[in-house]
């Protein structure tokens, strides 16, 4: 199966992020429409995989826990943690399953999000 945003053969799947619309923002439950999100191998049943989020100027998550370990790389603007600390591009995030927090960004911020768990 192809189209022009994806590209699925047997045991690969391709995503072209530079092309692939952003859907609307709702993974801590009510819609965000200053948030956007390409589910890129991400599992709403099992909440758990890859994904890109878009943050407009101003854009805030909603506080949040984590049923997995969460983990973010900034790769556009900036994002401000709950706890005042700045993210700025190539910044990397870790927060471990039962943490809670949210996010803000003044200036708008592209974040790559992975949630998974740990083994063992």
């Amino acid at each position: 199966m192809s189209n022009a945003h994806e590209e699925v053969k047997p045991g690969r799947r391709i995503v072209r992020t530079r092309t692939k619309p952003f859907a609307a923002y709702d993974l801590e439950g009510p819609l965000q429409h200053d948030m956007s999100i390409i589910e890129l191998s991400y599992d709403r049943d099992d909440k758990q995989g890859a994904y890109l989020i878009r943050m407009e100027p101003g854009a805030e998550t909603i506080a949040h826990e984590h049923g997995f370990r969460e983990e973010f790389l900034i790769l556009e603007g900036e994002l401000i943690e709950s706890d005042g600390t700045v993210l700025k591009v190539g910044d990397f995030v870790m927060y471990e399953a039962g943490t809670v927090h949210n996010s803000r960004t003044e200036k708008g911020c592209l974040l790559l999000g992975i949630d998974w768990q740990r083994r063992g």
